[in-house]
Order: structure tokens, then sequence, then C-alpha cells
């Protein structure tokens, strides 16, 4: 039949099968034989090579708990070998006896591929298994030592905000570390100095910044870009005032400093209580700016206040910055510097600091930069030539810490992210990892399970360092500020009741027994009641001189029975632990006493 293409082998029905011709059959065998073709080789499976060595880890190899010994061979030797792994033309014609391979025949064979391929390591100079066990370790100490050489570089280098993280094992460069709070009164300028410090320190790049610029343009707030970087909060950046303590952090090449920008408005002094105590050392900024001045110092001012509640903290040093000094009322004029200094200096002399040792007055211009990172040129402040304020901090002489002393955490936050999160000074101690730890006064045992100190993980954290843990064992609606962590084997002192000598600063009227106020003593808040007065103290000899008197006045000082309203607190006397037993005693939004406790009743 015809296909329609005009082909005639069509056949007429696809189920006929057309006879088998056998002319070619003899000529198809002919070809087969001249090919020399192996039909009943093995099934050939990509991807493996069949002749390589298997690879033989150092561990699984031993004999007798003897090194392996390989006789050296001969070229002849290593030519024969080259033949046997090559295939050849004679043993592929050769046909196989049948077609099904035995298993047991073929791990045989792969036994005796091995032993006959592990001699030819020795030619590449590691004939000996052991050795060659120990030249990997030796390449990858040598990888390590590499790693250990960049790191230290990352650390050492200023710029980059994000350090890497350290090879395991390597010992961690610990600098200084160094707690600073920036208080004064609103508008003075803390958060806009200390957002330029972050900046001059490579702790804010460049383009971030240029984006604070220009959303704080978009606002018509031009000036308050460099203090975002602080104020991280909506409703400071709109208000222009900081409401909580913003933390922040940045390094010199001799210390490691963490910022504490505590707010300057009096509604919030609360929080800057709790911020100041966690300093070590107290930056006042003051506007030099004519009238802003006098307005923070006056009566009501936080001037006064915040100098007072960080003396009380347990802050020792202070550096006074008279900021704004660019202004245009001001203009670096020496006069205004020298004004705002001898006003302001009897009144921080009132507060227990010493001008010679304790303090330190400096110029600086928190928008422009000057003296807060390098010295600007002698034509912009001719009277005073330094050093600036991070060349000042730099020679500061290291402060003592408690290392061997038991854990002392005074917390002053929590919060939940998988997990329970604290937040607080290590004032005594060291924490280190997978620690149990005692909280009290709820006597919670916990255990540590992460440090983080200023956004950096660490195996351990040492007094002076205000880190982020996480705890196991309590959960976050069980902690509250005030709570201390402790070592199990000596926990702190805990009490409802106390006597404490009391110096009253200011107040409308006279105090006697019965009156409740807000009792501020290290990160605890609570409310307190006068119970009795005991008696009244000269301010200049310290001796007694009314007993049991019926009530105390401003600018007089004594000793009074205090009692916790809320229960147990955790405490210390001043003789034994002073950053857990100093005290403030607040009320109607004024501090109107301050204290230390002399002994613990019940």
């Amino acid at each position: 039949m015809a296909s329609p293409n005009g082909q005639e082998s069509v056949p007429d029905s696809w189920d006929e099968i057309p006879s088998v011709q056998t002319d070619n059959v003899p000529e198809l065998s002919s070809r087969l034989s001249r090919t020399n073709l192996n039909v009943n080789a093995p099934v050939f499976t990509p991807g493996q090579n069949v002749f390589a060595t298997p690879f033989i880890p150092p561990d699984s190899v031993s004999v007798n708990n003897s090194a392996v010994e390989v006789e050296p061979r001969s070229t002849t030797t290593i030519e024969a070998a080259s033949e046997e792994l090559e295939p050849s033309t004679e043993s592929i014609t050769e046909p196989q006896e049948s077609s099904s391979i035995d298993t047991e025949g073929k791990d045989e064979v792969m036994e005796t591929e091995v032993k006959e391929t592990l001699p030819d390591v020795e030619e590449t100079g590691n004939g000996d298994i052991d050795d060659w066990a120990n030249d990997l370790e030796e390449g990858d100490k040598d990888d390590d030592e590499m790693v250990d050489e960049d790191d230290d570089t990352d650390d050492t280098d200023v710029e980059k905000p994000k350090k890497k993280p350290k090879a395991p094992g390597q010992p961690k460069i610990r600098k200084e570390h160094l707690n600073v709070v920036f208080i004064g009164h609103v508008d003075a300028g803390k958060s806009t100095i200390g957002g330029h410090l972050l900046y001059l320190t490579g702790m804010v790049d460049k383009r971030t910044l240029e984006k604070y610029e220009r959303e704080a343009k978009e606002k018509n707030r031009e000036s308050w870009y460099l203090s975002w970087a602080l104020d991280t909060n909506l409703e400071e950046r709109e208000k222009g005032k900081t409401v909580e303590v913003g933390r922040a952090f940045f390094e010199t090449e001799k210390k490691h400093y963490s910022v504490l920008d505590a707010p300057g408005h009096k509604s919030f002094v609360p929080n800057m209580i709790c911020g100041a105590s966690q300093a070590d050392l107290a930056i006042l900024v003051i506007s030099a700016r004519r009238g802003e001045f006098e307005t923070g110092f006056e009566r009501g001012g936080q001037t006064r206040e915040h100098a007072m509640l960080v003396k009380t903290a347990g802050v020792r040093h202070m550096i006074v910055l008279i900021n704004k000094m660019d202004d245009p009322t001001v203009e670096w004029d020496e006069s205004r510097f020298i004004e705002c200094r001898e006003k302001i200096l009897p009144y921080l002399r009132k507060c227990g600091f010493n001008p010679k040792t304790d303090l330190y007055f400096m110029p600086c211009s928190g928008l422009g930069g000057a003296f807060l990172a390098s010295v600007p040129d002698e034509s912009v402040c001719p009277w005073y030539r330094g050093p600036s304020l991070l060349e000042y901090l730099d020679s500061m002489p290291p402060i003592s810490r408690a290392l061997d002393a038991p854990v002392r955490v005074p917390l002053v936050e929590r919060y939940k992210d998988m997990g329970t999160i604290v937040l607080g000074k290590i004032e005594s101690g060291v924490i280190t990892t997978n620690q149990k730890l005692l909280m009290m006064p709820n006597k919670t045992p916990v255990r540590v399970m992460n440090i983080v100190s200023d956004e950096d993980e660490s195996d351990d954290a040492m007094p002076g360092e205000n880190v982020r843990l996480k705890i196991s064992g309590v959960e976050e609606e069980d902690v509250s500020p005030g709570f201390v962590l402790c070592s199990p084997e000596n926990v702190c002192n805990t009490g409802r009741i106390f006597d404490a000598q009391i110096v009253i600063l200011e107040y409308k009227s006279i105090i006697s027994a019965g009156y409740s106020c807000i009792l501020h003593i290290h990160a605890c808040v609570e409310e307190v009641t006068l119970k009795a007065l005991i008696c009244l103290i000269d301010k200049k000899t310290g001796e007694k001189t009314q007993v049991r008197p019926r009530f105390i006045k401003p600018d007089q000082a004594g000793i009074a029975r205090l009692e916790v309203n809320g229960g147990l607190i955790c405490l210390e006397t001043f003789k034994d632990f002073p950053q857990m037993g100093r005290f403030t005693l607040r009320d109607e939004l004024k501090t109107i006493a301050i204290g230390k406790v002399l002994k613990i009743i019940e």
C-alpha cells in the first residue's frame, strides 16, 4: 500500500510484523567483531571514579596500635600498578564466564585495590598516615592564627561600630569600662553632645546622620538631628524632650564608654535617678546662652537638682560642660564662661564636690563639635587650649572595682523576648554564662543563659558593666525594678524598717512622724512612711543635738526610722555596701531629702 507521501513500504496494518531479513546478519556480526564490543560489561554509573583511592580518616586507621609501615616501591612496580589500573583492550575482548557478579568477590576486589593504592601516598611525601594527620592539624592552627590576627585588627578599629565575632578560644580584649551620664536642665544640649560624640567615634555613620538631618528639616527642627541618635522614641523626637534614659556606647583607643542620656525635664526626674544610679562619672551640661543658664540654675531648675542627685547616687567626679559657646549671644566670650563657673561653683561645693579634685570646667559647642574630640583652631577660642572632652576622659585614673566580692546586680528594667530579659549594672562580682544566682527579695533561683554587654555577646561580665541578661527560672511578670541578683552563698539584706541619717534639702514646711514620701534607693522605688525621729545632728560637728525631736526643718540633719509600705526591699547599710545604702526622698516632683542607711531593723 502506498502512503500519502508516495512511500510503498508502509504496511496495510501495523499488527502485521514484517519478516526479518537474514541477509545482513553476517555483515552485522563482522562489524561487531571489528569494534571489539564487550556486551557483558557492568552497567556504567556516572559521577563515580572507581579508580580513586578511598578516603580513610586518621582515627580509623590503626594497625596493632602502631604506625603503618610502607615499603618503598621501585619505578617498575609503579609502572606495573599504573598498567593494572588502565583498562586494556585485551581484557575487554575476553568474555566473562558468568554475567552475575558475586558480592563477596566484589568486596575482596575492593580490599585489594585499597591495599595496592595505599603505598602510592608515599610518593607525594606523606607516606605515614599519622604525619598526614599532624600536618592537617598544623594547617588548621595556621588558619586559626590568621583569623585571630584579622579579629585583632577589627577590635582596634574604632570606625566600625559592629564587631566581628571572635574566634573560639581567643581571650577577650577588655578595655577599662566607664559609665557616663549626661545631666542638666532641659534644652541644655545633652542629647546633642551625646549624639555628636557617637558620630565622632564612628558609632553613627554619616549616611544615618544625613537621614536624620533630612527628617529633622522636614519638621522644621534642623538643630535636633544630632540628638536623634539617642532620642529614638517618636514622642521624644516630636517634642524634643528626652523621656527615658537613652543608652549607647563608644570606644576610644584606651577605654570603653557606656553613655546614659538622662532626661532634663522635671517630670522625668525619677528616670534620671535610675540612670544616675548606674553611672561612674557625670557630665553636667550647662547652656551659656543668655537667659538659659539663669533659668536652669535658679531655685526649681534641674541644674541644681541633678547635681545633688548624682552626688547622692555615688558619683564622685563631675565634668561641667558649658555648652553653646558659639551662640550669637556668647561668641566664645571668656567672661561669660567665668561668670557661669563662679555662679555654680559654690552650690557644687555645698553638694559635696571638691573643686580641686572632683570638678573640671570646660567650654564646648555640642552642635559644632568644638572641644568634644579635638581642640579647634586658636582663632576660635584663644583662652582655652585643651584638653578636649575625650582626651580628658581617657586621661582619668582607673576606677577600682570589686572583682572578688559577691555578685550584686540591681535590676533597672525587664521585658520578655524569647525568655526573660533583665537589665542592670554589675556593682560587684563577676557573672558568667550558666551561672546560678538568687533573685532577692523573692529568693528565686535563676540561671544566666546569655550575657550581652553593649550589644556584644560575652561569656562573662565584670563589675561596672551595664549588661542585658537572659535568665531562666523566673517569669517576666515576677520581676520588678529594684530586685537584685546575688550569689546564692552570700545574698544581700532585705528589710522593711530601717534607721537612716537624712538631710532635708528643701520643703515648704516642717516634717514630723507620719509623713509619707517616695524612696529611691539604687533602682528601687517605693513609698515610705517616717515612723519616728530619733535625734537631730549638727551638720558641722556630727554630734547629736536633740533627742526625740517633734519635727525636722529644711537644712537640718537627723536620724529617722523609716518603714516601707510595700513590703520587703533589697538594701544594705552604707558602711557595708555604699552602692545599695544611699537613697533619695522625693515628694510633689521635688527632691526633699537625701540619706544613707545606718541599720536594718526588720
